[in-house]
């Protein structure tokens, strides 16, 4: 008889760790737009229950690159970036399978100073994992998804990066 409860107790353990870990499916957010970027849009996106710890991270345009001052910058994408995004999304959730969910939305288009170039998120039961799922997202991302930048310089010059 004890013998009995003790099994039925493991199996209910069992059952729960299994219903658990099933419900914890990473849902993944991304995009590639032209509008300006929301970081409660990908707030929102990563936001869950189970999830105790969501890292963020925002590229923004900055001023000067170089030693140099920025005065504009434009950035391009190939028309496969969103499915590339979504593809990295992907792969950063199979290598980190304790994230419940990923959000990237990169901007493409005319950016001024101190605008949002990107925006990522990552949540997960605890920090270090959200931590560590947006960090690798981010990386990435910029390795991967074919996505230029054109900037322009005080002195009238430019460069693209990333090409």
């Amino acid at each position: 008889m004890i013998d009995n409860v003790i099994d039925e107790k493991e199996t209910a353990v069992e059952a729960e760790r299994s219903v658990t870990h099933a419900a914890i499916h990473t849902a993944i957010h991304t995009d590639v737009r032209e509008e300006p970027l929301s970081v409660d849009e990908v707030v929102a996106a990563v936001s869950h229950q189970t999830a105790g710890g969501i890292a963020l991270f925002l590229g923004v345009v900055r001023d000067h690159d170089h030693g140099r001052t920025v005065t504009s910058l434009d950035y391009s994408a190939h028309p496969s970036a969103a499915e590339l995004l979504r593809k990295v999304a992907e792969d950063v959730a199979a290598a980190h399978p304790d994230v419940v969910a990923l959000s990237a939305i990169h901007r493409v288009g005319a950016l001024a100073v101190g605008d949002l170039a990107v925006v990522v998120g990552a949540s997960a039961p605890h920090r270090a994992e959200a931590f560590a799922a947006c960090r690798a997202f981010i990386d990435t991302l910029k390795e991967q998804v074919p996505i230029w930048k054109r900037e322009g310089f005080a002195d009238g010059d430019h460069e693209w990066v990333g090409c």
